[in-house]
């Protein structure tokens, strides 16, 4: 499996879509729109940006093909919340501190 940010990068979406996603993280609050963004696909506590960055992925995949095949359950307005969340979970991903495991059992910020 492609690591998420690498998954994310790869996206190849409408620029309206796009434009409207960057409109919309501008008012981006995690606890409410992640919760939002993951109704049905994650019950649990909110999950860190890694995890979130792979369940919205998920979501934001099952939302392209209900787009591309004129699904009428389709909601553009949920798939630029869903884009939203992705940008600023890839974003906060991207500026999380890596962190490996180093000898003798501890860990350490790379």
């Amino acid at each position: 499996m492609r690591h998420p940010l690498e998954q994310f990068r790869k996206l190849k979406r409408p620029g309206l879509l796009v434009s409207a996603a960057r409109f919309a993280q501008q008012s981006y609050q995690r606890e409410v729109t992640l919760r939002a963004a993951l109704r049905g696909y994650h019950d649990g506590p909110t999950p860190g940006p890694a995890e979130a960055l792979i369940l919205l992925l998920q979501v934001e995949d099952r939302l392209e093909q209900m787009r591309q095949s004129h699904d009428a359950a389709w909601s553009a307005a949920r798939h630029v919340a869903v884009l939203s969340a992705l940008m600023a979970e890839a974003q906060a991903l991207h500026h999380q501190p890596a962190v490996s495991a180093v000898p003798g059992g501890t860990a350490a910020a790379c």
